[in-house]
């Protein structure tokens, strides 16, 4: 029976789903982060790797029944990274078929049929969307380097600033500080230094849980960041349906990635910020999640279809 591969990979985990020739799903599953241009591009194979492993340990399957794989990655926007992506993934599982696409292009297509915009909130941010023309596009996903607004990575590293500004002013930790510290496992912020200058995305990410929990308690500053980080996720969403045309029309509008259904206090504070903004705009979940969405792209391989191998 031949089955087919469905990955979602990011900054923080990959999720797999597993389908049968059916449609049905077999087994799903989880590994590490895959995002080649946040883990390298050795350590996204290693996760996916695992998680086909996983998956196909979870369904009694073996690597021999696979018959197509659609790997949607954070980080495979860049045609370079596709395509290198693409080259370690044909020698990995060789003789199957592959499609290499972005985690964005997984959330839209969970979206079904009609106008659609997603927001992306997990390690990274961004957006995609399609007009009831059946025109899509993008906004945001522009990496750490050049800007993430409202991520996960974002908001720990205005937590880690901020808490290191307050230090500075009055040589004590704040209550933000000293939570930072803690779930570090770093005595001072030159500790800190070092492994934020060494290893980034090791520590901001992580701090967002820090920065969520300390706002559900009441915390003036946490909340301010959170604050900040639903204008900016919402920045986000306003730019694309501007490009799109969305924002006089109904469309679905759903909220996606690793931070969403974390902080009651941020989900509050974005639904406001979206509704006030798209008045016409359907908030809700995807129909499906995007692993799944994966899975039935690679299930669309074994057509041979142009598209589906784009």
């Amino acid at each position: 029976m031949p089955f087919f591969l469905g990955l979602d990979g990011g900054g923080t985990k990959t999720d797999a789903v597993l389908m049968s020739g059916a449609g049905t799903i077999a087994a799903r599953a989880q590994a590490g982060p895959s995002n080649p241009l946040r883990v390298g591009f050795g350590s996204a194979l290693a996760a996916i790797r695992e998680a086909a492993e996983r998956v196909l340990a979870e369904a009694g399957a073996e690597r021999t029944q696979l018959a197509g794989i659609c790997a949607g990655l954070a980080g495979a926007g860049p045609p370079e990274s596709a395509e290198k992506m693409r080259s370690l993934l044909a020698a990995e599982f060789p003789g199957v078929a592959l499609r290499v696409c972005t985690d964005l292009d997984l959330a839209l297509s969970a979206t079904g049929r009609g106008p659609a915009l997603v927001l992306i909130a997990g390690t990274g941010s961004g957006a995609i969307g399609r007009n009831a023309k059946g025109e899509t596009a993008r906004a945001g996903a522009y990496g750490s380097q050049i800007g993430d607004e409202g991520s996960a990575y974002e908001v720990g590293r205005r937590a880690v600033l901020t808490a290191m500004r307050e230090h500075d002013r009055t040589g004590e930790d704040s209550e933000l500080g000293r939570r930072l510290l803690r779930e570090l496992g770093c005595a001072n912020w030159s500790e800190v230094k070092t492994r934020a200058q060494t290893a980034s995305d090791e520590v901001f990410p992580r701090m967002f849980s820090v920065v969520a929990a300390l706002a559900e308690s009441g915390d003036a500053t946490a909340q301010g960041i959170l604050r900040a980080a639903a204008y900016e996720l919402t920045g986000v969403a306003v730019v694309l349906a501007q490009r799109l045309r969305l924002s006089e029309t109904e469309f679905l509008l759903a909220k996606m990635g690793g931070m969403t259904g974390r902080s009651k206090y941020l989900e509050d504070l974005l639904d406001e910020r979206l509704r006030v903004n798209f008045p016409h705009a359907k908030l809700g979940a995807l129909p499906m999640t995007p692993a799944e969405a994966a899975g039935r792209m690679a299930l669309e391989l074994r057509e041979g279809s142009p598209s589906a191998r784009a």
